[in-house]
């Protein structure tokens, strides 16, 4: 079985494993400093960078959605059980910091949500059914 996307989505995560372990190094620090986020926001970059310029054929557009889609959760999910057993260690400080930027997170998810338009959303979806339509097609 051919996966498509799969050298695209290895290319960033190397790179962004390398630039964590530099911004770790610029830090004082001997760990690596976000380097799986940086891969993501590359693979977003580069996805988001080739499909305007068709470089990007369908097969392998639907792979690296397919990678991002796997890729977030597990690593997400990997985070957060360490930053759990840290701040349980570190004190009240850090569980409450912890839950002060997930309620933060929650207001500007909020808030940016409220100040869409409602024509926007409904232009937003009329776009993406036509789309799916054209594909299908």
């Amino acid at each position: 079985m051919i996966i498509y996307g799969t050298a695209l989505l290895a290319l960033c995560h190397l790179l962004g494993i390398f630039l964590g372990d530099l911004l770790g190094q610029l830090m004082g620090v001997k760990t690596n400093v976000g380097g799986v986020g940086i891969a993501m926001l590359l693979l977003i970059c580069a996805r988001l960078y080739m499909q305007r310029r068709s470089w990007l054929p369908q097969m392998t557009e639907r792979g690296v959605e397919y990678w991002g889609a796997m890729y977030i959760p597990v690593v997400v999910a990997m985070a957060a059980q360490q930053d759990v057993v840290a701040a349980l260690r570190g004190g009240p400080a850090a569980v409450l910091a912890a839950i002060g930027s997930v309620v933060v997170c929650g207001a500007v998810i909020s808030l940016i949500n409220r100040m869409e338009s409602p024509a926007a959303i409904a232009a937003a979806e009329a776009e993406s059914i036509l789309i799916k339509e054209h594909r299908h097609a």
